[in-house]
């Protein structure tokens, strides 16, 4: 009898794990590197998506190392590799939704102590709009253009200032950086400027990628990230709002479109704030 509950019991759980896995279910969480995300223990405390984290997504991409979902849950966070499925990717893996936050359908499964999902259907949340921060004393950036020249925003006084952090290897920031273009654009004659600083990187291979997509924006360059430090850019890309008055208003972190809907919406609240803005 005793042999006979055992198998029942044997048989039960099988079929518990049966029905957990290869479940549909739909899930939303930020892509992430399976790797990358244990090299901090509180995900609360150090949040996902420095540019540290992109980088070494991109070296994990190149040896093979897949990318996660981290789920957010009352107890913390749950991860699920991501395997292809039905969802058509531009690339071999996940690597270009790094760090994002999407949601995802798919088939669950369970293997040991790891939880797996077969995407079939993949949606970028757009990020939420930025949100109002307590105004700074005076936003300080004093660095130089890419002609060697010193630049401020002392200098700028009396004119909005978009202040965005990125690097070429920053995917995000690439689909970005055309939206700030347009935003510069529609804004001309107007009390206006857009600062994109750049992450570390040397004047040849920045020039070289402002010539490919044909921008024309004033870049910075922070070579030794220190600006970035200063400025709390925990990820790329990242962009500040600075009023007319030299004050911080406003940061958002991601991938978001400037030159219309509620990001532009925040830049002509502050301008016309500003004086000669009408």
């Amino acid at each position: 009898m005793k042999k006979v509950l055992m198998l029942i019991v044997g048989l039960a759980a099988c079929a518990s794990s049966f029905a957990q896995s290869g479940k549909t279910v739909k899930l939303t969480g930020q892509v992430v590197c399976s790797v990358c995300w244990f090299e901090s223990n509180d995900r609360k405390k150090h949040p996902y998506g420095t540019p540290a984290d992109v980088s070494c997504a991109g070296d994990c991409s190149e040896k093979g190392l897949p990318q996660a979902l981290a789920v957010e849950g009352a107890k913390g966070f749950s991860l699920y590799t991501l395997e292809r499925g039905a969802f058509h990717l531009s690339g071999k893996d996940f690597l270009e939704f790094v760090p994002k936050t999407v949601e995802v359908e798919g088939e669950v499964r369970k293997e040991k102590d790891k939880r797996f999902i077969k995407v079939n259907a993949l949606k970028v949340i757009e990020t939420a709009p930025a949100k109002p921060v307590p105004v700074s004393d005076d936003a300080v950036l004093a660095l130089k253009d890419m002609a060697g020249v010193d630049q401020s925003l002392a200098s700028l006084r009396g004119r909005v200032v978009v202040v965005n952090f990125w690097a070429t290897w920053c995917e995000p920031c690439r689909d970005e950086m055309p939206s700030l273009e347009r935003l510069q654009s529609r804004l001309a004659g107007k009390p206006f400027e857009v600062l994109a600083v750049n992450y570390g990187e040397g004047v040849p291979r920045i020039s070289d990628f402002l010539r490919k997509e044909n921008l024309s924006l004033t870049v910075l360059l922070d070579p030794r990230k220190e600006a970035a430090g200063a400025w709390k850019a925990g990820g790329l890309p990242m962009t500040f709002l600075v009023d007319a008055r030299g004050r911080l208003r406003y940061s958002s972190f991601g991938e978001r479109d400037w030159s219309q809907g509620e990001a532009l919406r925040l830049v002509q609240t502050l301008l016309a704030e500003a004086p000669g803005a009408r």
